[in-house]
């Protein structure tokens, strides 16, 4: 393809990003899908530059005075490229169509005007104002690492046999099972992960699983599982002993699990959508809550812009709710694991805190002491009780964690 064509192609994707609640990896994936023309190379070339003008979004708009496409696009070409927008705007057949006098005045501008800090941290403002961590917020922005986990007794084996594929692996900082790749993975061409040795899981989700402390004999569940990464680590971590309950409301995501369960030969997990109201004598109530996914970001950083105050409202009830669920179904000494990939404290701090006011027979547990017996790395944070992760502090997604025990 030619350079206009390829910002072309840039364009329309930037449109429909812009004015849909669609992901935009699902955008873009949809829309190489219907252009199987389009070559690898040029496959690559858009979707890395749709992914660097949404990780630019907040500076762009500011430049540009408004949120339109085709100025955003002008000013990533000014700013963030060597092409110059005169040489790709009107260019050919395919490229998008040459510059109006206006366009060009903007092109011209120098904004002198220093970015506001929620600007500066690429962040909506009304979000802005709940985390107020420029440094924190910069790092969810940036790409992430490939992590993996192994699935096999030797992390150093699986390193070698990696290497022999012509992949270089290094060890995770904390997770003493976790594999991180600085480079892409094409997890089809690659035999080790074909071959269920290794399994994708960014580490902070796998420290999340170990710090579980999930053992044989527990009556264990992880509740509201999702893509279910947590239960096949802690089947991992079992070595297939011990049942584990996956839960999940939706089927769909529940039977994605299965051929994972395959592929890993994992045997000890159990799906179900159904909690049974006889089930009140679990050792661990594993809750992967429902949230905001703001720890995630650097992995979709679209995920901010649709983002609403409404939206972790509702999720705040979820997560209020299903802390009571969980609460008579524990036995005398049992835990629930509060678990999100959230940076935010009104999913985080606010809801234990208020959970615990009304459950005096509730007390945290000093996490510092679980990581420490699981863990041969030094605690990475301050409070005992609350275990935050991000990718400024450890490198990892952004997870928050608390462990809470019935008296």
């Amino acid at each position: 393809m030619q350079t206009g064509a390829r910002y072309q192609a840039v364009l329309d994707l930037i449109e429909t990003v812009w004015n849909s609640d669609v992901p935009a990896d699902n955008i873009i994936n949809d829309y190489m899908r219907a252009r199987k023309y389009i070559g690898s190379k040029d496959r690559r070339f858009i979707a890395e530059t749709v992914w660097n003008i949404i990780r630019n979004r907040m500076k762009l708009c500011f430049d540009a005075g408004a949120d339109e496409p085709r100025k955003i696009v002008l000013l990533y070409l000014k700013h963030y490229t060597s092409d110059k927008p005169e040489d790709v705007f009107g260019s050919g057949q395919y490229a998008p169509a040459a510059l109006a006098d206006d366009e060009k005045k903007l092109l011209s501008a120098e904004n002198e005007e220093p970015y506001p800090d929620y600007v500066e941290a690429e962040c909506p403002q009304w979000l802005f104002s709940k985390v107020k961590d420029i440094a924190l917020l910069k790092s969810l922005n940036n790409p992430a690492t490939a992590d993996f986990r192994i699935n096999v007794k030797s992390r150093e084996a699986v390193i070698d046999s990696l290497k022999k594929e012509g992949y270089v692996m290094t060890p995770t900082l904390y997770s003493p099972i976790g594999l991180r790749s600085e480079d892409r993975i094409s997890l089809g061409n690659c035999m080790a992960y074909q071959n269920g040795e290794i399994e994708v899981q960014d580490e902070a989700s796998q420290l999340a699983a170990i710090l579980c402390d999930v053992r044989p004999e527990h009556k264990v569940i992880d509740y509201c599982c999702g893509a279910g990464g947590k239960s096949l680590a802690i089947a991992y971590l079992l070595n297939n002993q011990g049942h584990i309950l996956a839960h999940d409301i939706s089927s769909k995501r529940l039977e994605a699990i299965k051929p994972r369960m395959l592929r890993l030969g994992i045997k000890n997990i159990e799906l179900t959508d159904i909690v049974a109201d006889s089930d009140r004598d679990f050792d661990r109530f594993i809750i992967d809550a429902p949230c905001s996914g703001t720890g995630v970001w650097r992995r979709s950083p679209d995920a901010k812009f649709r983002l609403t105050p409404e939206a972790v409202q509702k999720l705040n009830y979820a997560q209020k709710e299903i802390l009571e669920t969980a609460y008579p179904k524990i036995k005398s000494g049992g835990w629930i694991v509060y678990i999100t990939c959230s940076v935010l404290r009104d999913e985080n701090e606010d809801i234990i805190e208020a959970f615990l006011k009304n459950k005096p027979d509730m007390e945290c547990v000093n996490v510092r002491e679980v990581w420490e017996r699981k863990i041969d790395r030094p605690y990475p944070c301050r409070n005992e009780h609350y275990l935050r992760l991000s990718p400024l502090t450890t490198g990892t997604d952004g997870f928050f964690l608390t462990i809470l025990r019935k008296k």
